[in-house]
C-alpha cells in the first residue's frame, strides 16, 4: 500500500526490512541512538519511528505503546510500507525463578492468551517465531555473553496479572 499510514505516519522507503519494537517511544529513541545515521521518521500519538543502519544494516525502531491492539496496528502499518522482519524488544514478566531482571527473553513461539491475536488468526493457530531470527537471536546473545532463556512465552491481556502457582 503505497500511502502515508494514519497512525505511523510512515510511507513507503521510509521504514527499513528490520525493525525492532519496544513499547516505550523513548525506549526507541535510544535504540537509534546505536544506528549510523538515524533520522525520525515519524511521530504520532504512541508510535515513534526512527531509520538508519548498523553494521551497514538498514534498520528502524517502531514504538507500539502498551498491549497488543497497538501493537497490532504498528505491525499492519509497517508491513503496509515494507517491513518484513518485526522484533519486539522490551520488558517481560517471568514466573520462572532462574529468570534475572536483566536476561534476554528469546520467544520461539506464544500461548495466545490475549483477544487482538484471535482477529488475524483461530485460537488453535500457534503463535511461531521464524527459526532463522530465532537462530540470529541466539548467536547474538552468545556473542555477547548475554545470560539468555528460550523458550515459549505466553501473552495476555492483563499488566498486572495475579500469578498463579497452578499454571
Amino acid at each position: 500500500m503505497g500511502y502515508i499510514q494514519p497512525h505511523l505516519m510512515c510511507g513507503p522507503g521510509d521504514v527499513a526490512k528490520y525493525v525492532f519494537l519496544p513499547g516505550d517511544p523513548k525506549r526507541a529513541q535510544k535504540i537509534a541512538e546505536k544506528f549510523d545515521r538515524p533520522r525520525k521518521v515519524a511521530e504520532n500519538r504512541e508510535y515513534i519511528t526512527f531509520t538508519g543502519s548498523f553494521e551497514g544494516i538498514p534498520v528502524s525502531v517502531t514504538s507500539t505503546g502498551i498491549g497488543c491492539p497497538s501493537a497490532a496496528i504498528a505491525v499492519e502499518e509497517l508491513a503496509n510500507v515494507g517491513a518484513e522482519c518485526l522484533i519486539r524488544v522490551g520488558t517481560t514478566g517471568a514466573i520462572q525463578g532462574d529468570i534475572e531482571t536483566g536476561d534476554i527473553v528469546i520467544a520461539t513461539g506464544a500461548v495466545r492468551n490475549e483477544g487482538t491475536s484471535k482477529a488475524y488468526a483461530p485460537i488453535e493457530f500457534p503463535a511461531m517465531a521464524s527459526p532463522e531470527v530465532v537462530s540470529a537471536l541466539i548467536s547474538s546473545a552468545k556473542k555477547l555473553n548475554a545470560s539468555y532463556w528460550v523458550g515459549i512465552v505466553r501473552t495476555t491481556d492483563v499488566f498486572y496479572e495475579p500469578y498463579d502457582e497452578h499454571m
